[in-house]
C-alpha cells in the first residue's frame, strides 16, 4: 500500500461500481462451491458499493474444461439462488478467464469463446512461462473482433524484469486488469512492485476483485472499508463503469 494518489475520504467500492473479474459461480473451478457462498459474496460486494457482477470461472484445457454449457448451467444456479435470497434484481453476466494454453486457438477457431459484454475476452497467461506464439494469438483475437482484455499482468512472473512487456501488450491491443489486492503485498512484493509500476505508467485500464474464496474476501473488505483502496487505486482512469456499467 503506497498512497500513490493521496485520495481520502471512500470507503467503499462505488468508484469502481462493476467487478468485471472473479469466480463465483459455483462449482466449476477453484472458487466458490456452493450458491448460497456466492450469493453472500455477492451481498457483502454489494455492501461494499459494487453493484454489477461479470463472473469469470476458469476456462483451461483440462484444468478446469469448462464450456458455455457448464458455464450457463452454473449461472442458473446462482440466479436461482439469488432470487430465493430475495436478491434477482442483482445484474450477473456470465463470462469466462480463459487460459492461453494449447487448446486457446481450436477453441477461438470454432467460436467456443465466453466473451464479457461487448465481446472484450478476459484472457491470462501461465504463471511461469509466456506461450510462445502470444502476439500471434492476440492478433488473431483482434482480427476476429474481440477485444481482448490481460487478466491481472502484474502477477506474470516472466515479466518481473521485463517491463516493456506491458508496454508491449497494449500496442498489441489489449487492455489490462488489475487485481484489487495486488498492490497490498497479498500476492507477494513482486507482484506488488509490478502492479505500482504499471499504475505510474498509467497502463491500467480496468480492476476486478479476481475473488475466489473467503479469504479474497475479508482481505478486500479490510482494504476497502480502511480506505487504503481508494488511496492507492482511486487516483486510476479504470474504465469499469463506462465499459461494463451500462
Amino acid at each position: 500500500m503506497f498512497n500513490l494518489f493521496k485520495k481520502q475520504g471512500h470507503t467503499d467500492l462505488k468508484w469502481v461500481g462493476t467487478d468485471m473479474h472473479s469466480h463465483l459461480l459455483p462449482g466449476i473451478d477453484d472458487g466458490v462451491q456452493e450458491p448460497l457462498t456466492s450469493v453472500n459474496f455477492i451481498r457483502t460486494l454489494r455492501e461494499l458499493g459494487l453493484s454489477r457482477f461479470i463472473i469469470t470461472p476458469h476456462v483451461y484445457d483440462e484444468v478446469y474444461p469448462n464450456t458455455s454449457e457448464t458455464i450457463a448451467e452454473s449461472h442458473s444456479r446462482l440466479k436461482n439462488e439469488l432470487c430465493k435470497e430475495g436478491l434477482e434484481e442483482v445484474y450477473t453476466f456470465a463470462a469466462a478467464e480463459h487460459m492461453l494454453g494449447e487448446q486457446f486457438v481450436s477453441t477461438l477457431v470454432e467460436g467456443k469463446l465466453n466473451p464479457l459484454p461487448d465481446n472484450f475476452l478476459l484472457i491470462e497467461m501461465p504463471w511461469l512461462a509466456e506461450p510462445i506464439q502470444l502476439e500471434q494469438t492476440i492478433f488473431q483475437l483482434v482480427t476476429k473482433g474481440y477485444k481482448p482484455v490481460m487478466a491481472h499482468p502484474e502477477r506474470y512472473t516472466f515479466y518481473f524484469q521485463r517491463p516493456h512487456m506491458y508496454h508491449r501488450l497494449k500496442e498489441l491491443g489489449c487492455l489490462l486488469q488489475l487485481n484489487l489486492l495486488s498492490v497490498t503485498g497479498y500476492y507477494g512484493k513482486d507482484v506488488t512492485k509490478a502492479a505500482i509500476y504499471l499504475i505510474k505508467n498509467g497502463l491500467y485500464d480496468l480492476v476486478g476483485t479476481d475473488l475466489h474464496h473467503e479469504r479474497h474476501l475479508e482481505k478486500i473488505v479490510q482494504y476497502t472499508r480502511s480506505g487504503q483502496a481508494y488511496r492507492d487505486l482511486g487516483g486510476l482512469n479504470l474504465q469499469n463503469q463506462y465499459l461494463f456499467g451500462k
